[in-house]
């Protein structure tokens, strides 16, 4: 039965805030469409993942968050087995062997597993709390789930998702009493060492950081995405060209603008105004995910709020970079803003639990 006491902490400016992130992202998958003469695939197929999203989204709201996370082992070695299923016979496309085939349906387990991840991290460290700061060995089992997570994405290859993991794993250091003395000289090392990983990148990853330092190396084939994309991005001016106006888009020189870059096709529609009005509103997620881990009054939701703020809010700051030219072209969509079905119902996963704690916590 429903508490309906719980209704007196929902945050509905969270709530709020996301959906319309998700409004604008259908508006701006509409435009597309529209130009790709794809609508029943592409933008009906983006409304049900939403309202699927939202299914689960108010499934779990009923449920204690404690639960997600005091089974968040179990619920991320589900993840990982179908990661590692994806190894063997998962879908290949254009590349990347990321996709699960289910009937009509394609599922993408390093979607889930990021929520997972998440929700494993929170458990570990909210169960293992004490006076003393943290030493090297204390973190043998989180270094152990960055390992066995990190590894499966990145041989998919999901050179994106594996960053992610690595980041989401090093935005909960930011929460944790670390014995300086012992791991800040660790954390010396492997900034030192971080060079060698050129040398197990793959011939197109290499390609795409030099790429990024340098966009006109090779403008027709691994720069054209970002070249493309600045061209979008730069010719919205202030107000933009209008909805459906855009040339880039429209005329489709830009690939992937359904998913990776969905940002390039608003800014050239919308302008500075409309790209600044989307960012307000990932800010606003951020600090209302922020403001419910401050508030949580256990370390169960405060780690795991933090940890899905930080989360959402650095996909979207890679995204963002990746469009103008700030980051290498990695693969990372926009939460709840690009298309794709087992993002959005991740997201809305992740949302849901974050509303769950918020519900459970005295103001």
């Amino acid at each position: 039965m429903f508490d309906r006491r719980l209704i007196a902490h929902f945050d509905f400016t969270l709530f709020f805030t996301v959906l319309l992130i998700c409004g604008l992202g259908v508006l701006n998958l509409n435009s597309l469409c529209s130009s790709e003469g794809n609508i029943p695939t592409l933008f009906y197929k983006q409304l049900s993942w939403m309202l699927l999203g939202l299914f689960f989204l108010l499934i779990i709201i009923n449920i204690n968050y404690i639960t997600f996370i005091r089974y968040g082992y179990y619920f991320h070695a589900l993840a990982l087995f179908l990661v590692l299923l994806v190894l063997f016979i998962g879908k290949t496309k254009l590349g990347s062997q990321r996709w699960l085939v289910l009937g009509p349906l394609s599922l993408q387990p390093s979607e889930l597993i990021k929520i997972t991840f998440m929700l494993a991290l929170s458990k570990f460290f909210a169960e293992n709390i004490s006076d003393k700061p943290y030493n090297l060995l204390d973190f043998f089992v989180p270094f152990l789930l960055l390992i066995i997570t990190f590894v499966p994405i990145y041989v998919q290859p999901d050179l994106g998702t594996a960053g992610i993991i690595c980041l989401i794993f090093a935005s909960y250091l930011f929460f944790l009493n670390i014995n300086k003395k012992m791991f800040y000289p660790f954390l010396g090392l492997a900034t030192a060492i971080l060079p060698c990983v050129w040398f197990v990148l793959k011939d197109y990853q290499k390609q795409r950081i030099l790429v990024f330092l340098e966009p006109d190396l090779d403008p027709l084939h691994a720069g054209y995405q970002l070249i493309q994309s600045k061209i979008a991005v730069g010719s919205g001016g202030f107000l933009g060209k209008g909805f459906k106006l855009g040339t880039q888009s429209q005329l489709r020189f830009l690939p992937e603008q359904h998913t990776d870059f969905v940002f390039s096709v608003w800014s050239e529609e919308w302008g500075l105004v409309g790209c600044c009005l989307v960012i307000l509103l990932y800010f606003v997620f951020f600090y209302r995910g922020m403001r419910i881990s401050y508030n949580c009054k256990n370390f169960y939701g405060a780690y795991f709020a933090a940890g899905i703020s930080f989360f959402f809010f650095l996909q979207f700051l890679i995204n963002i970079c990746m469009t103008v030219g700030l980051f290498p072209v990695v693969g990372v969509t926009l939460p709840f803003f690009s298309y794709g079905g087992s993002s959005i119902v991740s997201c809305m996963v992740g949302l849901g639990i974050l509303l769950s704690i918020s519900m459970r916590t005295l103001k």
